[in-house]
């Protein structure tokens, strides 16, 4: 019971300090967001193990729905086609394998949204750099300081801890704040 209550504290405390101090670039990545998709963008979503899982369930809100009705907005995983990451994996290493992807999906006015808990996972940030390099903008989600990624960002988020459970966590509430900002009704 004891480390229970610890653990739902430390998520607490997280989820308190991103209300703290990161409502300023969340507010700033709807806005990015909002934009690319209303000038016909889309979003191209990766990450890793529970990051992967953030992606596709990103994507899926987007294209689906999250609390309103609406048109699907364009958004694609770059984690959920198997037989891609798989013979991408093969054929050009694990580190291409969502930069492969962008290079075959992104196009300027989309935006690559790069998940990593750390920072630091090869393969989110080869994707990130190539996206810079064609013309997306990068929106990353990380923790733990924001690594190497923060850096490559056009918009960071970065949840301030150092527990990847905590900041998976916490990417959880981001990912449904930005999926209610989105679909907020805009002013004629």
């Amino acid at each position: 019971m004891a480390a229970l209550r610890r653990i739902v504290s430390e998520s607490v405390m997280v989820q308190q300090e991103v209300a703290r101090t990161l409502s300023s670039p969340l507010l700033e990545a709807a806005r990015l967001v909002r934009r690319a998709l209303a000038e016909g963008g889309k979003l191209l979503v990766f990450g890793n193990g529970g990051s992967a899982s953030d992606a596709e369930h990103l994507a899926a809100e987007l294209v689906g729905r999250f609390e309103r009705e609406r048109v699907g907005l364009p958004a694609i995983a770059l984690t959920a086609n198997s037989s891609v990451l798989t013979a991408l994996g093969n054929d050009f290493g694990q580190e291409a394998i969502f930069a492969r992807q962008i290079e075959a999906l992104g196009r300027p006015g989309d935006i690559a949204v790069a998940i990593s808990t750390s920072g630091r996972s090869p393969n989110v940030l080869a994707a990130a750099r190539r996206s810079m390099a064609l013309g997306l903008r990068v929106l990353a989600l990380t923790g733990a300081g924001g690594g190497e990624l923060s850096a490559l960002a056009d918009i960071a988020v970065v949840v301030p801890s150092s527990s990847a459970a905590r900041i998976q966590e916490a990417h959880r509430v981001i990912i449904h704040a930005l999926c209610s900002l989105v679909e907020e009704p805009q002013p004629r």
